[in-house]
């Protein structure tokens, strides 16, 4: 990648995408073409700041870029329907597997490296352990038609013998950090818990309804955003092999441990206490996922990811408390 090339970002308005767009531009690429869809009122502050060039519908993408052939010259496509509880598998097929098909068939007729959001919900209940090869993602079984989505589309993507020149799909564990404001339901455990410390000084966390783990030693591997980004852009800088990458800190953690770091960062004394998972999810509930990150750092990737208390730490103390963005 160089400074002048001109970087699409699919998904640009949401979460990661809109933070890696502020990350770009903070190592000195502001030829950003963000693609999205840009009526989402409550999104829009995530990209206030930000460089780019151009604004591009979602809807308008795969015209837009018939148009402006040559011109791209990495795609990082991390737009998707993430919404776990939406069970309308045809949403998510529309999205997630159809849209990213055609994504990565321009990139592979027009020699362009792609980076694209796989998830962790791809492992389901971790059956079959967490590491990012690619022989066991067929049998591997997701929990909900989002997870469904999204490995099938990993499937289809080693199934293809035409590719971009450079691919990975990164399976982004349990990603928390600013520009998550708009998510709702589904933004960090790490906000749901800040704002209830903010509102009653206690935290309410999910009862454990599986006999191996206690209340709140549900444990899972919490990755900074930053660290995310700075994966992003690490693979599409140095190209390593091909294939699919697992996101995450390979230190799974419980959610016990994350609410303590919310209470030592705002110096309050620790208050936790359990309600019950919600019936419509517990079947479904994950209690343990830990990335096996081998691969990446094999790799070649040089930085340290943040600590859980690091990372709560920044988001805290830098976003959440100012309201700011990134």
């Amino acid at each position: 990648m160089h400074q002048n090339d001109v970087i699409v970002i699919t998904g640009a308005a949401g979460f990661i995408g809109s933070y890696l767009a502020g990350y770009l531009n903070s190592i000195g690429f502001n030829q950003l073409v963000l693609v999205d869809d840009f009526t989402i009122e409550r999104k829009a502050p995530n990209l206030t700041g930000k460089h780019y060039i151009q604004q591009v519908d979602r809807n308008e993408f795969f015209t837009w870029l018939t148009a402006n052939k040559g011109l791209v010259k990495s795609i990082f496509h991390l737009g998707a329907r993430t919404d776990t509880t939406e069970m309308d598998y045809a949403v998510h097929k529309k999205w997630n597997l159809d849209y990213s098909k055609q994504v990565w068939q321009y990139c592979a007729e027009e020699n362009i490296p792609l980076v694209y959001a796989s998830s962790a919900a791809t492992y389901g209940n971790g059956e079959l352990g967490y590491v990012d090869a690619h022989d066991i993602v067929e049998q591997l079984q997701p929990l909900n038609p989002y997870g469904v989505s999204k490995n099938e589309f990993d499937i289809w993507a080693l199934q293809q013998t035409t590719q971009p020149p450079f691919w990975a799909g990164l399976k982004f564990f349990n990603v928390y950090g600013p520009n998550e404001y708009h998510k709702g339901r589904m933004a960090s455990v790490i906000m749901h818990a800040y704002h209830q410390v903010q509102q009653n000084g206690s935290v309410k966390l999910f009862r454990s309804h599986n006999p191996a783990y206690k209340d709140g030693e549900q444990i899972r591997d919490f990755i900074y955003v930053k660290d995310v980004a700075a994966i992003c852009v690490w693979l599409m800088q140095n190209k390593p092999a091909n294939g699919l990458y697992n996101t995450g800190t390979g230190k799974a953690r419980t959610f016990k441990d994350l609410v303590r770091a919310i209470f030592t960062t705002l110096h309050l004394p620790e208050n936790i206490s359990f309600i019950d998972t919600p019936a419509d999810i517990r079947d479904k509930y994950q209690y343990f996922t830990e990335a096996d990150m081998h691969k990446l750092l094999e790799a070649g990737y040089p930085s340290p990811f943040y600590s859980l208390e690091e990372g709560v730490k920044d988001y805290v103390s830098t976003y959440l408390l100012e309201g700011k963005y990134y």
